[in-house]
């Protein structure tokens, strides 16, 4: 017998009761178990009378050893029989033992049921993606700043000029470490050094020497010269400025774009990235505003499980995107200064929100009864063997096909809901 009550956060306690012939048959299995490792004088190990064991063995060895037994396995029986699948490690607690019976408790956590009310009618807003000319020329420029050639200058150095110089860096009269270069090129404007460097070299000429008073920032890197008062002796070799390429037929070939060689397709090509990138942008902050307002429809009591390994799926992902760079996660961490429960920490409200929306979008596809297909899944598997270059049937092997069908189905959700959303522009 079993019965199953649930508490809050959607964890719950699976009562069993085990009694009559199956407990008292699983007891006396016990018994012969613990029997044959008993050890009694004159008989070979498990061959001592009956009589003798049973006097040896105590009746809470026993029954203690029919739970170990069997525990698993009524269990098993009693989540078939009340429908559940824990998504959490069982905890088991024995309330009882006796002759007649056993009476079991497991505490786990099992997925909660979201439900969302109101999920038609959310707002699907998209902000403008008009291409200004501003934007336009401004990427046009951004590009010629690319392809711009340094030439020497005779005059003063302006904003934006490059300076060759030879530099060194003094506190209390003392050169310090890292303070001192040759035939560096600084664009002045850049923001490379400390407030004030590029700025005192504004108007000098190739040939100059200067001595630029300055104060290192409270926040510097190097403990020695955070705030510190400095003086760095500068010698000027040269002053270079930027010549901007024109947009012409010439600079449309440099720029090296597939189908692009004049600068009429030069300009029709940026200005459709520009405006595809406005699209996108414009449409991924409609999506996420929509799954915002989903979220906060979804009425839900989360267990901590669920959040848990959410926060472990995100940290896990980070670690594997910093890897691709040479790093460990734990080098990683020491070098932001934090601890991994300080990681966790801070990924808990977004696991959350991503959890909710899962639930949310689950609740909206039963609701709506939404389905996925053969033909759903297969176009799926295509689609994920396009984006890695991998054969179909490899991609078939590697993943989970239910995994699979749940994210076909919620993106089916959220199709649904979009779909059906108040769309407009954000003014």
């Amino acid at each position: 017998m079993s019965t199953w009550t649930l508490k809050e956060k959607s964890t719950g306690e699976l009562a069993v009761t085990v009694e009559g012939e199956e407990w008292k048959n699983a007891v006396e299995k016990a018994f012969n178990k613990i029997a044959k490792n008993v050890t009694i004088n004159g008989f070979r190990k498990g061959h001592a009378p009956k009589a003798l064991l049973e006097e040896r063995v105590s009746e809470a060895e026993r029954e203690a050893q029919a739970v170990n037994d069997n525990a698993n396995e009524w269990m098993r029986k009693a989540l078939e029989e009340n429908k559940l699948e824990p998504i959490s490690q069982p905890e088991l607690d024995v309330k009882s033992m006796s002759a007649d019976k056993a009476e079991l408790v497991f505490t786990f956590a099992v997925e909660p049921e979201a439900v969302v009310k109101d999920y038609k009618g959310l707002p699907y807003h998209m902000d403008d993606t008009t291409v200004t000319d501003e934007e336009f020329d401004a990427e046009l420029n951004r590009m010629r700043e690319t392809y711009a050639d340094l030439q020497t200058k005779e005059g003063e150095a302006e904003k934006g000029d490059t300076v060759n110089i030879d530099y060194e860096g003094f506190k209390d009269g003392v050169a310090f470490d890292g303070g001192k270069a040759e035939n560096y090129n600084l664009e002045l404007g850049s923001g490379s050094f400390i407030p004030g460097f590029e700025d005192q070299l504004i108007g000098v000429k190739a040939g100059d020497e200067k001595e630029l008073n300055l104060t290192f920032p409270e926040d510097y890197h190097a403990d020695e010269l955070k705030g510190a008062a400095v003086v760095f002796k500068v010698k000027v070799n040269e002053v270079k400025t930027k010549v901007l390429p024109e947009i012409d037929d010439d600079f449309a070939a440099d720029v090296n774009i597939p189908n692009v060689s004049t600068a009429e397709e030069l300009k029709k090509t940026v200005r459709e990235r520009l405006e595809n990138n406005k699209k996108n942008a414009a449409e991924q902050k409609a999506d996420n505003e929509l799954m915002d307002a989903l979220v906060a429809k979804v009425e839900v009591d989360l267990p901590d499980v669920m959040v848990d390994e959410e926060v472990q799926n995100q940290v896990n992902q980070l670690a594997a995107q910093i890897q691709q760079y040479g790093m460990s996660l734990t080098q990683y961490l020491s070098m932001m200064g934090k601890k991994p429960e300080d990681l966790k920490k801070d990924y808990h409200d977004q696991a959350e929100k991503t959890v909710r929306l899962r639930l949310g979008l689950a609740a909206v596809a039963k609701a709506e009864g939404l389905e996925v297909t053969e033909e759903d899944l297969e176009n799926q598997y295509k689609e994920i063997a396009e984006q890695y270059s991998m054969d179909v049937e490899k991609v078939r092997n590697l993943i989970n096909p239910e995994m699979l069908k749940k994210d076909v189905l919620n993106q089916k959700a959220y199709d649904f809901i979009k779909e059906n959303a108040e769309t407009g522009e954000n003014k």
